[in-house]
């Protein structure tokens, strides 16, 4: 069937009417249904218009849409509070929990032979293809995978089989998956829609994906207009890969900046309702360090960061051990069984490693300077910062302030930013 639905450019600000017929379109071409699940992401995702989409979905299905499954991956469960602002009119009683460790069933494994190829090499295991089971025992006629596409630390670009694979994925899944993108090298992945993370997804999905209802995907591209407002650049949907090709294709242009020299000092902002973990906060190392100079210092604003991993047995390995670089992670991998059971968070330790490269100063609303630099950053009194670097005052992109050259980040998770030459050498 391919594409059902797209409309978009760089230049495109999609209508709210438009968003609703696209979409009312597309499912209208898959025939009656009479059990849908919907697989949105969570709140660290409010600005994907996914909740918008899935509260579109419960406008056409009703009653037949009948589980909303919030892709939550790792992440913290969402609050009765955050649901409604994100999902709006789709009833509470429809929402149901991920648990990754426990409420997962294995469709097959990827042959550790494509991971040995795909990996260079560095990495021989198998990778189990893991969803919730309410995936596949639900008695669902179609899911409903509803995202943004935007460059991701992980696999590349967000989205596409991402959010079945991982979103609803297990333990030994998404562990295997996180590894392998942090061995591989993270700065040679992000903002590509063919890396190993994403082969072995692909793979998953087109061996595995009969064993699933249908799986619909609607894609979307978010970016900010002139006025600085956030704005639906693109609505991709289809009922295999062509609607994440297609978004990614447009966001490379909308949310990958390139800058023609690296920034020597950068300030991110981390908004407090989004941003409660440095799990989730750390975007700001992720997304910010190929336009980073060597020796550059990032200060990140965190007023609602209140502990490392949302995950409780993560934030424990993350306070051990410590954002101390690739060599020293994998060394701790070695002699510690716990991290070796938990390679996510031995991923997570590498990805939010300057490796020495620059200095990162992480100004926290609710955790002391004793933690902070225990696991390894420099500390900044978030009050001190916010007055010297307030964000209100400050613009996106370069500012001259208070006689320095700063280049200033208001959300982290909207893009990449990267320097020409930085890029360049990776690609090599």
């Amino acid at each position: 069937m391919s594409l059902l639905f797209q409309a978009g450019s760089a230049e495109a600000e999609l209508a709210p009417d438009e968003i609703r017929q696209g979409l009312f379109a597309a499912l209208a071409q898959l025939g009656p249904r009479r059990r849908v699940l919907a697989v949105p992401p969570d709140f660290t995702r409010f600005h994907s218009r996914a909740g918008v989409l899935t509260e579109l979905a419960w406008e056409f299905y009703r009653e037949r849409l009948t589980d909303v499954l919030p892709a939550l991956g790792t992440h913290t469960p969402m609050t009765d509070v955050q649901i409604a602002a994100m999902f709006g009119s789709v009833p509470a009683s429809l929402f149901r929990r991920h648990d990754w460790r426990h409420d997962i069933v294995t469709l097959g494994e990827v042959s550790s032979d494509l991971i040995l190829e795909v990996s260079e090499g560095k990495l021989d295991y198998p990778w189990p293809a893991q969803v919730n089971r309410l995936l596949r025992d639900g008695g669902h006629d179609l899911i409903l995978s509803i995202g943004q596409v935007v460059p991701h630390e992980v696999v590349g670009m967000a989205n596409g089989a991402k959010n079945i694979f991982v979103g609803t994925g297990g333990v030994e899944g998404i562990d295997r998956s996180h590894f392998l993108g942090a061995v591989y090298g993270m700065e040679r992945m992000m903002g590509r829609a063919d890396t190993p993370v994403r082969r072995v997804l692909n793979d998953a999905a087109e061996r595995f994906g009969a064993l699933l209802p249908q799986i619909v995907y609607v894609q979307t591209v978010i970016g900010k207009n002139a006025h600085g407002e956030l704005v639906m650049r693109g609505l991709f949907i289809s009922d295999g890969n062509e609607a994440f090709e297609q978004a990614a294709k447009l966001s490379v242009v909308c949310n990958v900046q390139l800058l023609d020299r690296e920034i020597r000092k950068a300030v991110v902002s981390l908004d407090p309702h989004e941003f409660h973990s440095t799990w989730l906060g750390n975007k700001s190392i992720y997304r910010t360090r190929m336009a980073l100079a060597d020796d550059a210092e990032l200060i990140v604003l965190a007023p609602g960061v209140r502990e490392f991993g949302e995950d409780s047995r993560i934030d424990q390995l993350i306070r051990r051990h410590g954002y101390c670089g690739t060599p020293a992670t994998l060394a701790a991998v070695k002699r510690d069984g716990e991290l070796a059971g938990n390679l996510s968070a031995a991923a997570h330790l590498i990805h939010g490693s300057s490796e020495g490269r620059f200095r990162i100063r992480y100004c926290p609303g609710r955790l002391t300077r004793e933690e902070i630099e225990q696991v390894g950053y420099q500390y900044g009194d978030l009050r001190d910062y916010t007055a010297r670097y307030n964000p209100e005052e400050l613009v996106d992109g370069w500012n001259l302030h208070c006689g320095e050259e700063i280049f200033f980040v208001s959300n982290p998770g909207l893009g990449l930013w990267a320097s020409r030459g930085r890029l360049q050498a990776t690609d090599t």
